[in-house]
């Protein structure tokens, strides 16, 4: 195979782009990036034959110089919140402090085995349990599930048990067309028939429109407030009210718990149950895939279901208690994602109540900012303010261009872009959420580009068509990638 170094011959490319060669392609035959010592021990017997390859591996020959620069270039090529302005819709992707990294790293967490569950690491969880309750009106907290949307499936399973206990089995779920989107799949996954509630005018739920489909068969409602409109759900504490007249419970996706932290709580408007994203509002690194920590905290009526073990304080000592014959079971291997708990707990501890709150408040106020200095030319979803997010739709933009082409263009001005096509209820959406975490002259400078891309789409749409044009990876033909997947990499 012929070897090709420089840039792809793309329009506005820069630097070195997918048509650099792979680590396969710059192999030389007799270049080699390492030495081994001398075998000082007696050579082991040798492996059985059926055991060892016909042809030795196709390993690529290369120098140290040469493999540290493609898994360096490669690391640059990702984009992050160290990167930039990221102001992925729903996702909260706010800038994780370096001390809570540090303070993770200390020798008696990391270097632990699990399994050790030492008093510092308990109490530590202790109070971070303790911290969740108090933020979001709780009375208790279990920090064992894993994720978001893993917090769902313990949140759903507690009220399963709950009904399954007063020999009330029920078969259905409400979820609000504005909830977070993981929603319906949690409570199918339980075995609840989803009931669809379609919000009103104001993008809220409707009291009478769920006083309609709320009967006895009905085990909850999920809400998620501020909803994924980025609107305070204002009749939350109503609906509450008629879902608790007739047997049910209110769960709460603590999706969005970043707009209201220090202003109002969960518990103190109606959810029986919710979940907390660690790796959300208490900054701790998430996205592909992976770490992240979902605790789930509940009413005092529905802590006996939490999963086991639970910690206990007694005295001046912690312990796991694993008595508790109606605990839905174990949810997560030892305490949970250790890691992630430990940077939430820093996180905590250095903002304190009124950082806390303070964060909250930039939060809202860098979203109205967008809102009002965007609203002149792209259509706010509704035309209020918002909280902690702003919701714009491809309605009018010039000459139709659709949202996914404003999204890819935002690439090439050095911008992740924001979900777009989330909420459903919206035609064309794009959610921003901007986050507390970034200054004024990042949202400026991420408001000019919006602004230039409306004049592309007024003036050369076929520009936007095409975007991306400087990113390493360009617009990728996503239908034929989903009908012909390439699962497998070529290395001849």
């Amino acid at each position: 195979m012929s070897k090709s170094y420089g840039p792809c011959d793309t329009p506005g490319a820069r630097g070195l782009a997918l048509c650099e060669p792979t680590l396969f392609e710059r192999s030389t035959p007799g270049r080699v990036g390492y030495s081994l010592p001398r075998v000082d021990v007696n050579e082991p017997p040798p492996l059985p034959a059926e055991l060892l390859r016909d042809e030795p591996a196709a390993w690529p020959e290369l120098s140290e110089v040469e493999v540290v620069r493609h898994f360096t270039r490669l690391s640059q090529y990702n984009y992050g919140v160290d990167s930039g302005l990221y102001p992925l819709g729903s996702c909260t992707m706010k800038y994780n402090p370096k001390i809570n990294e540090d303070v993770c790293r200390l020798a008696g967490f990391a270097d632990v085995h699990p399994a050790v569950a030492h008093q510092g690491l308990l109490r530590l969880i202790y109070e971070l349990e303790q911290f969740l309750a108090e933020i979001a009106g709780m009375d208790a907290v279990t920090c064992q599930p894993a994720a978001g949307a893993h917090g769902e499936l313990t949140g759903m399973l507690i009220i399963r048990a709950y009904h399954a206990s007063r020999n009330d089995p029920r078969s259905k779920v409400i979820i609000p067309d504005t909830a977070h989107g993981t929603n319906p799949a949690s409570a199918a996954i339980c075995n609840y028939q989803v009931v669809p509630l379609k919000s009103n005018e104001q993008g809220l739920i409707d009291p009478d429109a769920l006083a309609a489909v709320m009967d006895e068969s009905v085990a909850a409602i999920m809400i998620t407030n501020p909803n994924t409109l980025g609107l305070f759900e204002e009749n939350v504490d109503r609906a509450a009210h008629i879902v608790h007249e007739r047997g049910g419970l209110v769960y709460y996706d603590g999706a969005n718990l970043n707009a209201i932290m220090g202003y109002t709580r969960p518990g103190d408007f109606g959810a029986d149950v919710l979940h907390f994203n660690l790796h959300k509002t208490f900054s701790t690194p998430h996205g592909g895939g992976g770490p992240g920590a979902g605790p789930v905290g509940v009413k005092k009526h529905l802590e006996p279901f939490l999963p086991r073990p639970v910690i206990r304080k007694k005295g001046r000592q912690y312990a796991l208690d694993f008595d508790r014959p109606q605990s839905i079971g174990r949810m997560r291997s030892w305490c949970g994602n250790v890691g992630v708990l430990i940077r939430a707990y820093a996180y905590i501890r250095e903002m304190g109540a009124a950082g806390l709150k303070r964060s909250s408040e930039l939060a809202v106020l860098n979203a109205n900012y967008l809102r009002v200095m965007l609203q002149d030319l792209y259509k706010v979803a509704q035309d209020r303010p918002c909280m902690h997010e702003v919701v714009f739709t491809e309605k009018g933009l010039p000459n139709d261009v659709p949202m996914l082409d404003v999204a890819k263009r935002l690439m090439d001005y050095g911008f992740h872009p924001p979900t777009i096509y989330f909420p459903l209820v919206v035609k064309g959406a794009m959610m921003i959420e901007p986050t507390e975490s970034f200054e004024p002259e990042s949202l400026d400078a991420f408001i000019t580009a919006m602004r230039d891309i409306y004049r592309e789409a007024q003036e050369n749409p076929a520009l936007l068509h095409h975007a991306p044009y400087n990113t390493v990876v360009r617009r990728l033909d996503e239908v034929r990638a989903a009908r012909n997947p390439k699962l497998t990499a070529d290395m001849e």
